[in-house]
Formats: structure tokens, sequence, C-alpha cells
């Protein structure tokens, strides 16, 4: 399904959203994919996961540009919209059924 997206979005959930967004995010670290990844960040539900990430760049876990693969928006339209914007410098996914 990966090989088929243009992007990746995780919207609130439990333990297997966050397996599945750590594991994007880890492939994009290891040059697997280069394709966007948002987080809907609906009523703050992931600033805590946010707070986490920037604890670890600033104790040099992560580094600065590892912490830019993920793009954190509050609403869905801006979501979309900054994903677009993202997709444009990538190579979109082929759609045979088009």
């Amino acid at each position: 399904m990966a090989r088929h997206s243009d992007a990746f979005i995780a919207l609130p959930g439990g333990y297997g959203t966050l397996e599945e967004l750590f594991e994007v995010i880890t492939w994009a670290e290891l040059g697997i994919h280069d394709k966007p990844i948002g987080l809907l960040n609906v009523d703050g539900y992931y600033n805590s996961l946010l707070s986490f990430i920037n604890k670890a760049m600033e104790q040099s876990f992560i580094s600065p540009n590892a912490r830019e693969i993920i793009i954190f928006v509050p609403t869905a339209t801006e979501l979309v919209e900054k994903l677009e914007r993202c997709v444009l410098y990538h190579e979109r996914v082929p759609r045979p059924y088009t």
C-alpha cells in the first residue's frame, strides 16, 4: 500500500496508528521513500508526541532534518494544502486506472 501512495496521513489513534506512523517516518529516514508525512493534530491530540519529538531533537536523538519529516497541523484543510504542496516536488505515483 505504501508504494501506491503519494503521502501518508495519521489521524488521532492508538498503538496501531503510532506504529504505522513511526514505521513510515523510519522509512523516510532510511531513504526508502521521500513522500510527505502529515499528522492531523485534532484538538491538540498529538501535542505530547510533538513535545517528545522536540525533546529528543534537543538531546540529539533526532536530527533537526528528521524532525522536519512530519507535518503537524490542526485542521484537515491545512493538512491537505501542505501535503499537496509537498507532493508537487515528488513524483506522483502513476494511476493505472486513470
